[in-house]
């Protein structure tokens, strides 16, 4: 005699389990699209700072302290006056979004890009909010205004003796989103007055590291 009662819950049973294998595929397609899409938006929201190009116009900087600084294309601004040592950089956004500068740390010495960057809180927070549009130039600016404070005295060392040293930015996009540190190496030209850049690495604080792969 056919037990029509446990084919019909035989039948419900697999009829259940397709339609909780169809909803599993179909959530997963639904995570996959809606995670391709969110990299899309942040993509178009990214900011990438590197140094401007030596043909980019020369900019004038003006300090709190009604200080001047003429910052060439591709050039670092690197002076010292009246115990202030005053830093700047001409900067080039080739990422999508615009970059919001907030915040920089010095070291007195060149740091490749295998050496650590310091922590977030670390970085000194800038007196003013510092735009760089994407596609454009600006430019970055930070000052040593007390002999007292930490890194005075080797930042000041590492330029009267024309020595390489290193200038790390904090930077996110206009959300504060997608934290970014750059590595920018403040260089002495050879032979000529001045300081040259470059960009050695960037690390996106908020994404895994591409570089760490098992």
């Amino acid at each position: 005699m056919v037990d029509w009662v446990s084919i019909s819950a035989l039948a419900t049973a697999g009829g259940t389990l397709v339609l909780a294998a169809a909803t599993f595929a179909s959530v997963r397609s639904a995570n996959r699209a809606s995670r391709t899409a969110e990299r899309a938006l942040l993509a178009g929201l990214r900011p990438v700072l590197v140094p401007s190009r030596l043909q980019d116009p020369e900019q004038k900087i003006l300090w709190a302290d009604r200080h001047w600084t003429k910052l060439p294309g591709g050039m670092a601004g690197v002076e010292l006056a009246d115990d202030t040592i005053y830093l700047s950089l001409p900067l080039r956004n080739v990422g999508a979004g615009l970059a919001v500068i907030q915040g920089w740390w010095a070291s007195p010495v060149w740091l490749d890009s295998s050496r650590a960057h310091a922590e977030p809180h670390e970085f000194r927070r800038q007196s003013r909010d510092l735009y760089v549009p994407p596609g454009d130039f600006g430019f970055w600016q930070g000052a040593f205004r007390d002999r007292g404070e930490a890194g005075f005295d080797a930042v000041e060392k590492a330029i009267v003796t024309r020595e390489r040293f290193t200038v790390d930015l904090l930077y996110t996009d206009h959300e504060g989103g997608q934290r970014t540190i750059s590595r920018f190496a403040m260089i002495p030209r050879d032979g000529a007055e001045g300081w040259v850049t470059s960009v050695t690495r960037h690390w996106n604080l908020d994404r895994p590291d591409p570089r760490n792969v098992d």
